[in-house]
């Protein structure tokens, strides 16, 4: 398996959304940054606040799009075609209605699930599907109806603080990813109740 040398997060820009459960993909990546004692700065070419980050013997381009969720891609590409990345060497952190707050998975490849950021980037990379993914679990509201203001709502405490051991999680299981031992990171992950 290719190397992750880029970590997107996904989520919309501005204080009304910064406490979003939507913005759950950059939360991680603004938890990796503070982590490895760097900032995310606004960056025009990659329409985002980026970073590079140094995590054991690994640098990282970190990214959140300021694009709005719908329009993440743009950034994407805008990083992968600087760098010149493959989908393979992309770990996107994103938000995912399918798993209860406090539960996190890693995939690979797949489609979008209907989550709108995902839908942007496997389009602006010429529908190659095959990057990594960090599913962040925010749970669902029950009605499909419902999923709008749901995912633009923010989390009750108890889900807020389930949201977080989550991403401390992802964060204690990146060093395995880094290293290409995707097993060994999946099953610590994956094993979190």
């Amino acid at each position: 398996m290719s190397q992750v040398t880029a970590l997107i997060g996904l989520g919309n820009p501005g204080a009304e959304y910064d406490a979003t459960r939507h913005n759950a993909g950059f939360w991680l990546i603004d938890a990796i940054a503070r982590s490895a004692h760097t900032e995310l700065r606004p960056e025009k070419k990659f329409l985002g606040l980026y970073a590079k980050a140094r995590i054991g013997d690994h640098e990282l381009h970190l990214l959140n799009p300021t694009t709005f969720m719908n329009r993440s891609g743009a950034a994407v590409a805008a990083l992968t075609q600087f760098f010149k990345l493959a989908p393979e060497n992309l770990l996107v952190a994103h938000d995912e209605l399918d798993l209860p707050p406090g539960q996190g998975r890693y995939k690979t490849g797949g489609g979008h699930g209907g989550h709108n950021g995902l839908r942007d980037i496997i389009s602006a990379l010429g529908n190659q599907k095959q990057f990594h993914r960090i599913r962040i679990g925010i749970g669902h509201p029950g009605e499909a109806r419902q999923v709008t203001n749901y995912v633009l709502g923010r989390p009750g405490k108890a889900e807020q603080e389930a949201i977080d051991r989550t991403l401390d999680e992802c964060q204690a299981t990146l060093p395995l990813v880094l290293e290409g031992d995707w097993a060994k990171a999946m099953n610590r992950l994956h094993s979190v109740k």
